[in-house]
């Protein structure tokens, strides 16, 4: 099983390996949600959702449910 980004804790990085669900909004593929991006995750809201991430540098927030479509892979801390 691969990784996605409602895997990632606090803190965790990892690289954007694919993101061909149709359940991913055009909005986060425009602002750079992309096959080869760096993403970090940030905090977590309250009860866990929605998902503060840094992507590429822009961060944003969605929700658990769209970053479970979205599949990563897990990087170590330089």
């Amino acid at each position: 099983m691969q990784d996605t980004l409602a895997h990632l804790k606090r803190g965790e990085k990892g690289i954007i390996t694919d993101v061909s669900s149709i359940h991913i909004p055009l909005k986060l593929l425009e602002m750079g949600c992309l096959p080869g991006s760096s993403v970090q995750l940030v905090q977590l809201a309250p009860f866990q959702d929605p998902m503060y991430l840094n992507i590429n540098g822009t961060h944003l927030a969605i929700r658990k449910e769209t970053a479970s479509y979205i599949l990563i892979e897990k990087i170590a801390d330089e």
